[in-house]
């Protein structure tokens, strides 16, 4: 149900009269409601805006759950799993309806970072999308060599990277599948053929994104003759997805890479009318998803952490922060209302800063790119960050430098920070005990602005992903330093998408699997929930609704309307810039239940978004 926006004073009366729970059971934020704050160039932009709070209770199940980004891919996911499928079989499913349901956030055309356990194994599948073979580091610079500015750069063919999702998917499916591929394709091509109710939170932002109605196949289909958005509620079908996904049900991810529907993808990204982009059929037929040695961490003395190794930064910087603060009790860590307070936020976020500098300066695809002393485990080295948590203070360090974890100085430039978008993520656990935690993306709202019907000449259809501009858009530093995340062809753009699974580092069983879209920010909402599950004793749903926070070497944030005014004061004191703004997580996370509790599973979803988590 939601609740209407209430003003800092209401909220905080709310929040001071409440159960003794360290948060309040549904502080809504108003609907739509515009940042307060301007966009700064050292902070990232929000890959969405907010469409407003609903209170979201836990989930308590006893066999298997599935946590995603719209109840319409949850119940895909929920009827696999009563169908006997497994957890990959599930994510499939959610993932096919999720390109339907929520077509501006992630889709077959984007790409993915998976997660699975297998009740034994740990396996990482990237599924990250990749660079044409045409294109070279200098394709979002300008003839005076100066770099597009992002929304030039987006918007058209351009920023169009090879999708990889289906690829993944089917290799994962071939590994860890046990329902047939073609069933996992039926509940989204059903709701594709007979229509679906849309969402508030789609209409919210189709209402906030102009640059949607440049594409003739998006306007048609999101927008009525008055080129108005629909309204919520309209049944909305999407004949030409349909007629997409029964090809891929059929014939594999192979009738998606190559024939007809890779030609239309094709077509429309070089043909561009305004910023034709340089993707090939034969890029599209080339590409390989990766199997990847996932990085496990063992943090405080119970967890292990494990998280996906570059080319996304999302573990390292997540374990970065969390190696450089010491443990903190939630009486040391919360103030009277339960929110963190002043003096832990001014600890975080100099880690943060820390993280982030060295994120800036080493992390890309590493089948191009070494890692500093030849191995990435040296950003997470108990010594380097040691002596990296000694240039925490009492006050405001400020900008921060990236620091020399290997042997030899990095010959990369730091990377000026940019915008940088995604995505859904979607977490599930089987009957069996096996787990996916998986972080999906087309990159920022709505993508490239480009809707395929591949080559079907029906109605709808599916997003075309921006992904390359997640590469450094200006390549090489002022003394032509080259950047380690520039564009390189066939390269994978570096990534925060941080999707995890956490064991109990006695025994080895599986605690929890979660993840969040975002953008950069995703890593301060994975540390935010693991922090809170681990330290403060929340349970994962009152973790998720934990206002967000954050800090990217730059201005400390808090997010709008949640902080009590005590809090961005206090930060203030310490020397810290302090932007208020929205801050629109997606977290979705499942969490073993102690045996005290009745066993079995808790599930939470994002109550800024309309996740929901089905499971028995």
């Amino acid at each position: 149900m939601a609740m209407p926006w209430l003003p800092r004073s209401a909220w905080l009366a709310l929040l001071l009269t409440a159960c003794a729970a360290p948060l309040p059971p549904a502080i809504l934020t108003p609907a739509a409601k515009p940042s307060t704050v301007e966009a700064k160039a050292d902070i990232p932009q929000q890959p969405e805006g907010p469409s407003g709070w609903t209170h979201k209770p836990a989930w308590a199940v006893q066999r298997f759950a599935v946590a995603a980004a719209n109840p319409l891919a949850a119940d895909a996911g929920y009827e696999m799993l009563r169908a006997g499928g497994s957890a990959l079989d599930a994510v499939i499913a959610v993932q096919l309806v999720l390109t339907l349901v929520e077509p501006q956030s992630s889709g077959i055309a984007g790409g993915a970072f998976l997660m699975h356990w297998d009740g034994q194994d740990i396996t990482a599948l990237d599924g990250r999308e990749t660079a044409p073979a045409a294109a070279g580091e200098g394709l979002f610079l300008k003839p005076d060599g100066k770099p597009m500015s992002y929304t030039q750069a987006v918007v058209g063919g351009r920023s169009v990277g090879t999708p990889g999702l289906l690829r993944m998917l089917e290799l994962a499916h071939r590994k860890y599948g046990t329902l047939p591929w073609a069933r996992l394709f039926e509940p989204a091509i059903r709701l594709s053929e007979n229509g679906f109710e849309l969402g508030a939170r789609m209409h919210q932002m189709l209402v906030m994104d102009p640059q949607i109605k440049t594409d003739p196949q998006a306007l048609k289909y999101f927008f009525d003759a008055n080129g108005a958005p629909l309204p919520i509620g309209t049944l909305l079908r999407n004949p030409a997805l349909a007629e997409v996904l029964r090809m891929v049900a059929k014939g594999g991810a192979e009738a998606f890479m190559r024939g007809p529907v890779a030609a239309d993808i094709v077509r429309r990204v070089r043909g561009h009318a305004s910023n034709p982009g340089l993707l090939s059929e034969a890029d599209m037929a080339g590409y390989k998803p990766q199997l990847r040695a996932p990085i496990c961490t063992d943090w405080r003395e119970t967890w292990r952490v494990c998280g996906f190794p570059p080319p996304s930064s999302g573990h390292l910087a997540v374990m970065q922060m969390l190696g450089m603060t010491a443990q903190q009790s939630a009486a040391q860590s919360l103030d009277a209302i339960g929110l963190p307070n002043a003096a832990w936020l001014n600890r975080y976020a100099q880690a943060a800063n820390l993280a982030f500098a060295d994120r800036a300066q080493f992390v890309a695809d590493p089948d191009f790119v070494a890692a500093p002393g030849g191995d990435w485990a040296s950003l997470l080295a108990p010594d380097y960050l040691r002596q990296r948590a000694q240039l925490i203070g009492p006050r405001s360090s400020g900008v921060a430098k990236a620091g020399q974890p290997g042997a030899v100085k990095t010959a990369y430039a730091a990377q000026v920070a940019q915008p940088e978008h995604g995505t859904s993520h979607i977490s599930v656990i089987d009957a069996q005990g096996r787990a996916v935690s998986m972080t999906t993306t087309i990159e920022t709202v709505f993508g490239a602005r480009i809707m395929s019907d591949g080559g079907t000449g029906l109605t709808g259809g599916f997003l075309l992903n921006n992904q390359l501009t997640d590469f450094a858009l200006n390549p090489r530093d002022a003394a032509g330093q080259p950047v380690a995340n520039r564009l390189e062809p066939g390269k994978r753009p570096r990534s925060s998408m941080a999707p995890t699974l956490v064991f109990d580092r006695r025994d080895g069983r599986l605690l929890m699997t979660l993840g969040s879209p975002g953008g950069a920010a995703i890593i301060h909402y994975v540390a935010k929930t693991l922090i809170a599950t681990h330290d403060w004793g929340m349970d994962v749903q009152q973790a998720i609704a934990l206002p967000n926070f954050g800090a990217f070497n730059g201005p400390t944030l808090l997010e709008s309307d949640l902080f009590p005014g005590s809090t961005a004061a206090g930060l203030r004191a310490l020397g810290h810039e302090v932007l208020e703004r929205d801050l629109t997580s997606g977290l979705q996370a499942i969490m073993r239940r102690p045996a005290q509790a009745g066993g079995g599973w808790l599930g939470g979803a994002d109550p800024r978004r309309e996740g929901v988590v089905r499971g028995d």
